[in-house]
């Protein structure tokens, strides 16, 4: 599974600012002013082709009443849940109090550990040592969040230990079989219902409340001699109906398993239509790059009037996921559960597809030919060649110049091309771009000395030119 790494700290020692810096975004609201981020703050970083969630969490300084409380309690629960942790400190401020009430609480919880010095710059790193030695959590790392400094050693530091282990249901550590399929959609939709249909037997608590299911779990079985593993999710809700501290992190497991999956089936309850949650859940499964498939639930009982209104709602709200294969199926009485899985197959052989270079190449050419780049500073852009630059999803490397200037639009009537062409159904696609370095972009051009003099010459005759139009005036 992808790696959970939790964010924690006293107020204002830099945990936004270091959550920014690992998930390249802006995400976080950064600010000199203690307890800016008051609930977690999750979001997906990429180092050395290593994903891994991050947690932002409130500040903990120990004498926390009223709100401060809650924020304290979703750290800990941040704690609980992660399976690594960066301890952060002002190297600034020094060793406080507060630092060595956090540090108590994570010797007692034997959490993997890593203690973070920020703010090093102008330190002296001797004294920084010195300073938190007693904290008894191993040297500290010294970094800079502001500014980028040693993020890489640390990072290295914490995703290359071999002692880090990421479990799953029961604490035991998860090894998946064949196709990892995550079944995922709001609360109450009817994901454990399905997952206990798909396997044939009662395997998962289902109870007609939202939010039954806490983890994501882990489900090994074979069907027709072929290994599967059902990954059961927790309903992922809209963030202002989120109360409890539980389910928060339930979401984040929710998002994890999402990450280890190699294929989707969103579950959409048919009764209620496709909502705004939905859309955002389905915005993360596309950017996580899975193969999808999407079951409609509920579909037994409804009325033909009410079945085709859901229909042309489904086809209008979920035109860029055209891709996927529809499903109208219901999970209790098992009617079109068993279509689900040649779509998942299918899915998942599209998103593990094998393409040689020449092939690609060949599409590009043809869709080309097709349809030209446009010009860039009267220069059309071109493209050479492409290969597959990687799986789940497919990722088109696309080589040539200029291509920095690739209009979006053209980018998506490439990926349409080669989707037609090698017929990939039920996965997205990705076109990225490698450009052509000029070997002479540096070098500056000598003359020799007979150009040197073909230069004056023209440059006299150009002047004389002039000078005879003037005089003509």
């Amino acid at each position: 599974m992808v790696p959970v790494i939790a964010l924690v700290g006293r107020p204002n020692v830099g945990k936004s600012t270091l959550f920014n810096r690992l998930t390249k975004s802006r995400d976080a609201i950064v600010a000199d002013v203690s307890g800016l981020t008051r609930d977690r703050q999750y979001g997906e970083a990429v180092w050395q082709g290593k994903p891994y969630i991050v947690v932002d969490t409130g500040g903990i300084s120990g004498d926390e009443e009223g709100l401060d409380l809650m924020m304290a309690g979703q750290s800990l629960q941040a704690i609980e849940e992660a399976d690594a942790v960066l301890f952060l400190v002002d190297a600034r401020a020094g060793r406080t109090a507060g630092d060595e009430q956090i540090a108590a609480h994570l010797r007692k919880r034997n959490k993997h550990t890593y203690l973070i010095a920020n703010k090093i710059d102008g330190a002296d790193p001797d004294a920084i040592l010195g300073e938190f030695a007693t904290l008894g959590l191993g040297q500290p790392l010294g970094i800079a969040a502001a500014h980028g400094r040693n993020i890489n050693p640390m990072l290295d530091a914490v995703l290359n230990d071999e002692s880090l282990q990421v479990t799953g249901e029961e604490g035991r550590v998860v090894e998946p079989i064949g196709t990892k399929i995550a079944i995922i959609g709001r609360p109450n939709v009817g994901k454990s219902t399905l997952v206990n249909r798909m396997l044939g037997e009662d395997r998962v608590v289902v109870f007609d409340q939202a939010g039954t299911t806490r983890d994501s779990i882990y489900i090994p079985y074979e069907r027709h001699e072929k290994p599967y593993t059902l990954i059961d999710t927790a309903g992922v809700r809209r963030r202002g109906k989120v109360f409890e501290a539980i389910e928060k992190f339930s979401v984040i497991k929710t998002l994890q398993a999402i990450q280890d999956a190699n294929v989707v089936v969103f579950v959409i309850d048919a009764r209620e239509g496709i909502v705004e949650q939905d859309l955002h859940l389905l915005g993360f499964v596309l950017e996580a790059g899975r193969a999808l498939v999407i079951a409609v639930n509920k579909w037994d009982g409804m009325a033909q009037e009410e079945k085709d209104f859901v229909k042309t709602e489904l086809e209008r709200r979920l035109i860029f996921a055209q891709f996927a294969d529809l499903h109208f199926i219901s999970a209790l009485h098992g009617s079109g559960v068993g279509l689900l899985y040649k779509s998942v197959d299918q899915a998942y052989s599209a998103a593990m597809t094998k393409i040689p270079t020449r092939r690609m190449t060949e599409i590009l050419e043809d869709a080309v030919t097709e349809h030209q780049p446009p010009m860039v500073n009267g220069r059309r852009i071109k493209l050479r060649y492409a290969h597959l630059g990687g799986s789940n999803p497919p990722i088109i490397v696309v080589h040539g110049n200029q291509v920095d200037s690739v209009p979006r639009s053209y980018t998506r009537y490439l990926e349409n091309t080669f989707r037609k062409v090698l017929k990939l159904k039920g996965t997205p696609i990705r076109v990225e771009y490698k450009g052509s370095d000029n070997p002479y972009a540096d070098r500056k051009n000598t003359l020799t000395e007979r150009q040197v003099n073909k230069k004056r010459r023209l440059m006299s005759h150009n002047k004389k030119m002039k000078k005879k139009g003037r005089d003509k005036r």
